[in-house]
């Protein structure tokens, strides 16, 4: 990516944002790993602890873990109420807040159109935040809808690692509301997929707000 990205020589700061955790390592896990050992800066945002899918002090810890992946600068935690996450003039400027102090080259985000409110709101937050930030792409998580991708990340090396960081949300793994299916068998199923729409093994794909490409 750093090849295509506007700011290519020399380190990026990249911003990821998600309303749960674990949304992020479905998401963009292989990607941020990528960045990462690519020597690129992550911070990561949460809007919720997950409180309605599980004990939050266990997700947070989970996430936490997850985010040692990374080498993540930092988590910041919005404090929002899982299923309840609001679209308001609050919500945004904290959002605009965590961007002001970040001053992020590349931010990552759910996909808007999705089953969940949460993942609804956090995108149109992200929207607004990001009115001047050069490079924003949105993933895809499992109860995202009508997603069709146009940037393909290869994560074919790192795809156990992506996995693994999953593992790391263990009160997580096995809640997919499909008989016999894990979280894992879901995000390697996704893996494959989008590699082999971008011609690789396994990919994570992203539907671009802004891409700015190197000349």
């Amino acid at each position: 990516m750093k090849r295509l990205l506007g700011n290519a020589g020399g380190r990026m700061r990249v911003l990821a944002v998600a309303p749960h955790p674990d949304d992020l390592e479905i998401g963009c896990g292989g990607t941020l790993i990528k960045l990462a050992r690519a020597g690129h800066e992550i911070f990561l945002a949460l809007m919720t602890r997950g409180d309605a899918g599980g004990n939050p002090a266990v997700r947070r810890r989970e996430q936490e873990a997850a985010a040692r992946l990374y080498k993540a600068r930092r988590i910041f935690w919005l404090g929002f109420e899982d299923t309840r996450v609001p679209l308001t003039k609050e919500s945004i400027d904290a959002l605009d807040k965590v961007m002001r102090e970040v001053k992020a080259d590349l931010v990552f985000a759910n996909h808007a159109e999705d089953t969940h409110q949460d993942h609804r709101n956090t995108a149109s937050q992200v929207l607004s935040a990001t009115r001047y930030t050069q490079n924003v792409l949105f993933y895809e998580v499992p109860t995202s809808v009508n997603f069709s991708p146009d940037v393909f990340v290869d994560i074919s090396p790192v795809l156990q690692d992506k996995l693994r960081a999953l593992r790391l949300h263990k009160s997580q793994v096995n809640k997919v509301n499909v008989a016999d299916l894990s979280i894992i068998d879901c995000a390697r199923s996704m893996a494959q997929f989008r590699g082999f729409q971008g011609r690789v093994k396994a990919a994570e794909g992203f539907k671009a707000l802004r891409l700015l490409l190197q000349a």
